[in-house]
């Protein structure tokens, strides 16, 4: 199993490598999801490569932000010079991205980020498809769930294994966006998670804040399930935090133990919140979890040791040295490293000896000697005839002279093949106005009434179409498209009853679904269910929309991150949807943070969370028993009809969360006409001012 460590800086980068990592992970310019980072530049990047690649460590690039269609122009040059310089692989989240990088490289190996939101074996094999050789699943599954999925895998899987937990799955947090402007999809989240909130009007606690995860006690299990990758997060960390953990966790890996007490307690010294937890891998989550980080004076002493075991070169290379001193032949030495390249040079004829001949123990010792390299001779295989002499400088000259051809070697980059970008051929929406499309979140806002409106389609969970089974009916029969909406987040265990609840629907005559994440847009299409994609997949240029396509959904859904101006823009090879109305889901949660406050579930009231500036966020009860939290005001655009009318979309779609069924009929007839007022506290979202 391998141990990738963040590179924040090019010190960082030593500190691992010098550390024990076997891989490392690290950002360039701003296509990444740590864009405060010290991140790398052209030179920098090419001289971190020959660094770790002389030392036998890869190098993965962090390329795992949505990006616009203009950034991935810029972002084209980027793959190209990886791909030419031997980066190892591309982290990515965009499905544009994949699709480019594809394209212009396609032997650069790709892997799914866990922005990608990948927890389940559907999104794994929908990455496998999309021609990825590993994913990067979210941090919230449980030991069972990822031995799961390692088992089936056609792919290599890699786990979060230490440090900082977000409180909701990566890739679905909107909260720093909404509330900040700054958007974690983009690399430059707030980390408003980390301030107070609380319950009942007073932000007095830190219920969003988790401790960092540690999974050090659980590393031979981890490998024995089969996973490829232990990541540690940390790319805005000092060096000497980097350094610490990696070295506590490669030892501990490599030799097959438990982490001691003094490790802990330097895991500890180095960063954490109030401990660590390994609630999420134990299948426990809960109060336990949460913690905040409090400041203490450095662990100097740590540090400085720290320093100066990286800033020294540890010998990890292992070589295989064969040597031959024959009469009247130049003396040989070839080394061999453990991927099989290998490099010979000759030395002087040896003389024969008058006094003290060299044997094959001085040629051991001297051609040995290589220490302040990053090689050690492993075996030594020797083909000597005894009575020969050598000046031991020579043999010192030809031991340097045969490592630095194998430097040379070992830094040279792949040839890769690499393509121009064909460009997409742009593809018009819709002249139209958009045609109305709603979502219900509770099964009893759909009502006749609301039938009667003749919205083109009605979302609603499988669940909820049952509960409301002869209204669901209804609808269908009034030409209303009624579709499954399928959980954004879906545990294998948890799939079996929704194929059920798939089977009955599709009886009642629903033949559409839609999908929030890769693994459900599999799952739609083994029920034989004509798939739409929502906006937790992350549609953010033209070519995520073309990917979708070839993908065979029948429409996708903008993200409400991006500027209108930007969604007009979109080449629309299949029906696009935005959303103009509702209150915008900014979390969805593993943790539920409604039970850890209560101490029992209690969904079923309406459960509010409150910030330090007293704004308030709606909690509501998720599939599986999750949460998801909503944003604290309405995104409203009736009165701004004329900004989105024009954008070439199929559909707008308002979003019905805590709306009473009456003004969910209210609404719909407000935005059709025009006439109506608006919510007491509204946002304009981010269509107008768009995100960092």
């Amino acid at each position: 199993m391998e141990i990738l460590s963040p590179a924040g800086s090019y010190e960082a980068a030593i500190a691992a490598v010098q550390s024990g990592a076997d891989a490392i992970y690290l950002g360039y310019g701003k296509f990444n999801a740590r864009r405060s980072a010290a991140n790398f530049d052209d030179a920098s990047l090419k001289q971190v490569v020959e660094y770790c690649h002389q030392r036998g460590v890869r190098v993965h690039l962090t390329l795992n932000t949505l990006l616009s269609d203009k950034e991935l122009e810029q972002a084209e040059g980027l793959v190209r010079m990886c791909s030419d310089i031997g980066v190892d692989a591309l982290i990515v989240q965009d499905l544009g991205v994949v699709d480019m990088v594809r394209r212009v490289a396609p032997e650069l190996p790709i892997h799914g980020s866990t922005q990608m939101t990948v927890h389940n074996l559907d999104g794994v094999l929908a990455c496998a498809a999309l021609g990825m050789e590993r994913v990067v699943l979210s941090r919230e599954l449980s030991r069972r769930q990822i031995a799961y999925i390692c088992k089936r895998s056609p792919i290599e899987i890699e786990v979060f294994g230490h440090g900082a937990l977000c409180m909701c799955y990566s890739g679905q947090c909107f909260l720093s966006s909404a509330i900040g402007g700054r958007s974690g999809n983009r690399g430059m989240c707030a980390q408003p998670c980390r301030m107070k909130y609380g319950w009942e009007g007073s932000a007095d606690g830190y219920p969003l804040s988790l401790k960092d995860m540690a999974l050090v006690e659980h590393l031979a299990e981890l490998e024995q399930m089969g996973v490829a990758s232990l990541k540690i997060e940390g790319r805005m960390k000092r060096p000497e935090y980097v350094g610490i953990v990696t070295r506590i966790y490669s030892t501990v890996l490599h030799q097959g133990r438990k982490p001691t007490r003094q490790e802990l307690d330097d895991l500890t010294a180095a960063f954490s919140r109030q401990g660590f937890t390994d609630g999420y891998y134990q299948g426990k989550p809960g109060r336990a979890m949460f913690g905040i980080h409090e400041k203490a004076p450095l662990p100097e002493k740590l540090f400085a040791q720290t320093r100066v075991e990286y800033n020294r070169e540890h010998s990890r290379v292992p070589l295989t040295m064969q040597v031959r001193l024959a009469p009247i032949c130049p003396l040989r030495v070839t080394v061999t490293d453990p991927e099989g390249r290998s490099v010979t040079a000759y030395g002087p004829i040896p003389e024969p000896a008058r006094s003290k001949s060299v044997g094959e123990e001085e040629l051991r010792r001297q051609l040995s000697r290589t220490g302040g390299t990053c090689y050690y001779i492993q075996r030594m295989d020797m083909e000597v005839e005894p009575g020969m002499s050598l000046p031991l400088s020579a043999l010192n000259s030809l031991r340097r002279k045969v490592l630095d051809e194998l430097n040379v070697l070992r830094v040279r980059p792949p040839q890769r093949k690499t393509a121009p970008l064909p460009p997409l051929v742009p593809v018009a929406g819709h002249g139209d106005s958009p045609c109305f499309t709603l979502s219900l979140r509770q099964p009893e806002q759909l009502t006749e009434g609301l039938i009667r409106q003749k919205p083109a389609v009605i979302y609603l969970s499988p669940e909820n179409i049952l509960a409301r089974k002869a209204l669901a009916q209804k609808a269908i029969e009034e030409g209303i498209e009624l579709c499954a909406a399928l959980p954004r987040i879906l545990f294998d265990q948890e799939r079996p009853t929704l194929d059920e609840q798939l089977e009955q629907v599709k009886e009642m005559g629903v033949k559409t679904a839609l999908a929030g994440e890769l693994g459900a847009i599999g799952i739609a299409a083994d029920h034989g269910l004509a798939c739409r994609g929502d906006f937790g997949i992350g549609t953010y240029n033209s070519r995520t929309v073309h990917t979708l396509a070839d993908m065979g959904l029948i429409s996708a859904t903008a993200s409400f991150e991006q500027r209108l101006a930007a969604v007009r823009d979109l080449s629309k090879p299949i029906d696009l949807e935005l959303i103009v109305y509702g209150r915008l889901p900014l979390m969805i949660t593993q943790n539920c943070i409604i039970k850890n406050h209560h101490g029992r579930c209690n969904c079923v009231n309406t459960n509010t969370l409150t910030d330090r500036t007293g704004a308030q966020f709606p909690v509501l009860r998720a599939h599986g028993c999750r949460s998801e939290i909503f944003n604290s005001k309405t995104l409203y655009l009736a009165d701004k009809r004329e900004s989105w009318a024009h954008l070439g979309l199929w559909a707008a779609r308002l979003s019905f969360t805590t709306e009473s069924p009456t003004a969910c009929i209210d609404l719909l007839e407000h935005y059709r006409t025009g006439a109506g007022e608006a919510p007491g506290e509204y946002t304009r979202g981010l269509y107008f001012r768009g995100v960092e």
